[in-house]
């Protein structure tokens, strides 16, 4: 049995309110074909993360590409955009307040992924992404076959006349 060792899935997007549950649900549904159901959940939450941070943040425009790949046993999702500021993960200061509604996305991502990082991308713009651990295909049972091995007749010398 040949296994596909890699797959890959880009989409483009202003990434405006409505543009991003529609990624979202792209995303889960390729999660889906590719037979990765146990990670549609997290990997839903961190590109709506990645997502929202383009829409709040990224200048001069919303522009971005999302990019899932799923290389043998580690499931990227990456997020490029044109704004060549580099985001930090950085503590919530004494003035935020446990019910704060945003300023957490990055957080997020660091606590559900298996890894996450940024880096620039050509002169202007830049990629987040995340990895998630893919659960181990199951193993496929070996086709039945009826092969018989051996005769299959009792052969000459069970013939009567050969036998003493």
């Amino acid at each position: 049995m040949i296994s596909e060792p890699s797959r890959y899935c880009t989409v483009e997007l202003q990434a405006l309110p409505p543009r991003i549950g529609q990624v979202r649900r792209i995303v889960s549904a390729q999660l889906r074909h590719w037979q990765l159901d146990a990670l549609i959940d997290l990997a839903a939450l961190g590109v709506t993360e990645l997502l929202t941070n383009v829409h709040r943040h990224a200048q001069p425009d919303k522009t971005c590409t999302v990019e899932v790949a799923l290389l043998l046993d580690r499931l990227t999702v990456s997020v490029r955009d044109h704004d060549p500021r580099i985001p930090d993960l950085t503590e919530p200061s004494d003035t935020d307040t446990e019910f704060a509604t945003s300023g957490r996305g990055l957080a997020i991502i660091e606590a559900m992924s298996e890894s996450w990082g940024v880096r620039p991308h050509g002169d202007s713009g830049k990629v987040v992404w995340f990895t998630l651990q893919a659960p181990p295909s199951p193993v496929a049972e070996p086709p039945r076959t009826d092969v018989v091995y051996g005769a299959t007749t009792t052969g000459p010398l069970e013939s009567a006349a050969l036998v003493p």
